[in-house]
């Protein structure tokens, strides 16, 4: 149950309980006695009159608590009964009448109606202030709308911090979801699912929910449900970009669950007023998916069922994860979007698709029929990527050439960690020689020294191994670390690299003995060649 509701503010009303208002200094120094609706106190109290006159029903507007002395009850039993029923079919909270002149004890017929009607009715012993209680419930009321707002905004806080932490829509919804104890979706204005967060009864997947209670019933959304729309176009223009849907499932949603709501769609109008096409923000739904499962925020129990609702179905063979690296990101997502979708539809596979322009990449996941397709569907992909990229206009002259990395094909777990290493090993690609894609397992030794690149270490390394070919080039024509580069690539062998090289043999074997010379080292031995290969691959990550 929900904290302010254990302390007598009623988060569902939007006020305080009857219980609670019974318990005010107030009201408590009456002796109040409760005679009917004693299992209705939870009754939210909106409001409090106090009031002596026979009509005052069509004065109310429902969930008031009314102080009175009775003058205005009526005589007789019948009038007392009318009185009774006209203040339960308004619906207010409860009726508190005070003992004194005019009654000594209240009329059976007052009772008894009150009883048949649900209506909570309390009498209390003692004269007291109505001005006094009216003060105290008022201030308690104002005190709990109070705090109704800084539970609401304390949401708004969770959600900016993880936003600036890097997160998404995603962090975004499992933050409102955790708040409301209930699973919270994101769809289009067409009613589309985009995203799902949190979990249905019993810790059943949000997608159930959804297809249940969600998807079948766009026009008729379960009593109780909190619906917000998610601000698109600019301020001022009304339009609308998303909607936010909260569903009763687990607990019952209050004024609380709304407010945040509302504080959450405008951090969402944010995050999507980048996005102004719905291919972008359909593949940056799906990036953030493939991210999320990539960094384990998605276990690979719950992803298959995720990924259905985001259009991939991949049968039961083996998933291949792909990603490229863009050098320089920049504009245009949503012409790549749309390019990249176009041309990966040609490939006869199912494929996911997903971009997280912050990052510069872009996300595939496809669905082979055996792991022998790997090599083939890789040099697909890999064309079709590029071709995507020229397309949408985003392979700019003098910018480094996209990196396409493929990992190892497998299930959902081996998915998980294949674009993991995937997305980080294209990083480190960066500025290695232009290839259509590169093998992940291939790039290990790259990968493990670009997280060492901040390391003193490992500049002392290439600083050591070949700073003198370094300070060479940096004064002297021709440069001799493309040659040294060159004889490695072909494992030491002359002739291969004098053909690529363009050099007659004897030219060559000249540079090769000028290298040993200004190295200091033989470059047939097997130690020599490892540490000089390393050295070559780190310096891209070293001043």
């Amino acid at each position: 149950m929900d904290s302010a509701t254990n302390s007598g503010f009623d988060t569902q009303g939007a006020g305080i309980t009857v219980q609670r208002a019974l318990e005010l200094p107030g009201l408590r120094s009456g002796l109040p006695e409760i005679l009917a609706g004693a299992d209705r106190l939870h009754r939210s109290v909106r409001w409090v009159h106090a009031g002596e006159v026979p009509n005052i029903a069509s004065l109310l507007k429902g969930g008031e608590l009314l102080l009175t002395t009775g003058y205005g009850l009526g005589t007789r039993p019948a009038e007392q009964r009318a009185f009774v029923r006209t203040l339960a079919e308004r619906g207010i909270a409860a009726l508190v009448v005070e003992l004194g002149p005019r009654f000594t004890r209240l009329p059976a017929a007052l009772v008894d109606t009150a009883r048949a009607t649900g209506l909570p009715l309390v009498q209390l012993h003692r004269e007291v202030p109505f001005v006094t209680v009216t003060e105290e419930i008022h201030t308690e009321i104002v005190n709990g709308h109070y705090a109704l707002l800084q539970r609401a905004e304390e949401v708004h806080r969770r959600c900016t911090e993880a936003l600036l932490g890097g997160g998404g829509v995603p962090q975004v919804l499992g933050t409102l979801s955790d708040f409301g104890g209930n699973p919270v979706f994101l769809e289009t204005t067409d009613g589309r699912l985009l995203y799902a967060a949190g979990a249905g009864p019993e810790g059943a997947d949000p997608l159930q929910v959804w297809e249940g209670l969600r998807g079948q019933h766009k026009d008729t959304p379960p009593a109780g449900s909190v619906l917000v729309d998610v601000p698109g176009g600019g301020p001022g223009t009304g339009s609308v970009r998303a909607r936010l849907v909260l569903l009763p499932v687990r607990g019952p949603m209050g004024p609380v669950h709304r407010m945040a709501a509302e504080r959450a769609a405008g951090i969402l109008a944010v995050v999507l007023m980048q996005a102004r096409q719905e291919e972008e923000l359909a593949a940056r739904g799906r990036g953030d998916f493939l991210t999320d499962l990539a960094e384990g925020r998605i276990t690979t129990e719950d992803a298959p069922a995720q990924a259905r609702v985001l259009g991939f179905r991949p049968g039961g063979g083996p998933l291949l994860p792909i990603v490229m690296h863009l050098g320089s990101s920049g504009g245009g997502w949503t012409a790549l979007a749309r390019a990249l979708s176009e041309e990966l539809a040609s490939l006869g596979v199912p494929v996911l698709l997903g971009v997280r322009p912050v990052e510069g990449r872009v996300l595939v996941l496809l669905g082979l029929r055996s792991e022998s397709e790997r090599q083939a569907v890789s040099d697909k992909v890999a064309a079709a990527l590029r071709a995507g990229l020229e397309r949408a206009g985003m392979r700019r002259p003098g910018a480094q050439p996209p990196v396409v990395v493929v990992a190892a094909a497998g299930s959902w777990t081996a998915a998980s960690a294949g674009l993991r290493h995937a997305a980080e090993t294209a990083t480190a690609a960066q500025g290695l020689p232009d290839r259509p894609w590169y093998d992940a397992r291939r790039l290990d030794i790259d990968l493990l020294l670009w997280r060492l690149r901040d390391h003193p270490d490992l500049a002392a390394f290439v600083d050591r191994a070949i700073g003198p070919l370094r300070a060479h080039d940096d004064r002297s024509k021709p440069p001799l670390l493309p040659t040294l580069q060159t004889y490695l690539a072909h494992a030491g062998r002359k002739a291969e690299t004098a053909r690529e090289l363009h050099l007659n043999r004897q030219t060559l074997y000249n540079r090769l003995a000028r290298i040993g010379e200004l190295l200091g080292t033989d470059l047939d031995d097997p130690q020599t060649v490892l540490a000089l290969s390393l050295a070559l691959r780190a310096r891209r990550h070293v001043p």
